[in-house]
């Protein structure tokens, strides 16, 4: 059942800091007011790291940080950058960049110094020679799933264990997949295909998130199915890590979710005609509208 966007007075409340783009800069707020954290444009896919004392960030297709209340703004890497993740100990960050294969590969690099991006994924490309720097991706053009489609977000499981990211070794055998990569071993488990092999559907999986607990893991999916019944407009899915059951939560277009808690959780959806940050009961369905704006990241509550 599809649950509306309620008309909402004011803002809800929220344990800690959501933070969030809006034309193009990044805000945070947790309710009655927002404070915006950059000028200029150019900035996306803003990630709390697990203190809670910084943001790393997005800015004309680069990896920065900055302090939670936006100062000490820096940039990290001198690759092209696609949605950072940061390390549950705080000391590096993974991000999404042009692997050794020519496809997407994820690296990570440390927080402090300057240091090099170190390959993680693919794992044939670990201690190869780094490929040649791509030029940044600034914006993308076509429809709003034509956007996400190509979307390199990754996220590092709460264990610090594996790291959530688009492609993998599964794209030799799909059109489109999601992977779980363990980054002891470099090993890969695919949790979601489209086209390829015996499927006969196409879409995506893009911009994945764990829950807190690490038992869930959250994504954006498109998919377009052999006849209109299987289609399946932008939805967010939510895998059980376990049992590796699926089902889809919030509503038409929901996307790029964020845990909050267990039960709760911000996503970007629909509202008054534009995007805005919607908070999400996960177990009910009930909705309420936040912010204008995308790309939600929920502060860690310490």
């Amino acid at each position: 059942m599809l649950h509306p966007v309620a008309a909402s007075a004011a803002a809800p409340a929220l344990p800690s800091l959501v933070a969030y783009v809006r034309n193009g800069d990044i805000y945070v707020s947790k309710g009655s007011a927002e404070k915006r954290l950059t000028t200029g444009g150019h900035q996306a896919r803003p990630r709390w790291s697990p203190d809670g004392k910084s943001i790393a960030f997005l800015k004309s297709g680069y990896l920065w940080v900055m302090k939670a209340d936006g100062t000490g703004q820096r940039r990290l890497t001198t690759r092209a950058a696609a949605g950072p993740s940061w390390a549950p100990d705080g000391k590096s960050i993974a991000f999404a960049s042009l692997s050794c294969t020519g496809g997407p590969g994820v690296y990570r690099i440390a927080t402090a110094g300057k240091a090099t991006p170190e390959v993680l994924f693919p794992r044939d490309c670990r201690g190869e020679e780094l490929p040649a720097e791509p030029a940044p991706v600034t914006s993308r053009a076509g429809s709003l799933q034509e956007r996400l489609s190509t979307d390199d977000a990754v996220a590092w499981s709460p264990d610090g264990t594996r790291i959530a990211f688009r492609g993998g070794d599964c794209d030799s055998v799909y059109d489109a997949c999601l992977s779980v990569g363990t980054v002891a071993t470099g090993g890969e488990q695919t949790v979601a295909a489209y086209g390829g092999g015996s499927l006969q559907t196409s879409g995506f999986a893009v911009v994945p998130s764990w829950r807190g607990d690490g038992a869930k893991l959250a994504w954006t999916a498109y998919q377009k199915g052999e006849t209109k019944a299987d289609d399946q407009p932008l939805h967010v899915v939510e895998y059980d890590t376990r049992t590796k059951a699926k089902r889809t939560v919030g509503g038409v277009l929901d996307r790029e979710m964020a845990y909050i808690t267990t039960s709760r959780a911000v996503v970007t959806g629909q509202y008054r005609s534009g995007s805005w940050v919607v908070v999400v009961d996960v177990a009910r369905g009930q909705r309420q509208p936040f912010r204008e704006g995308s790309q939600p990241s929920v502060q860690p509550v310490r």
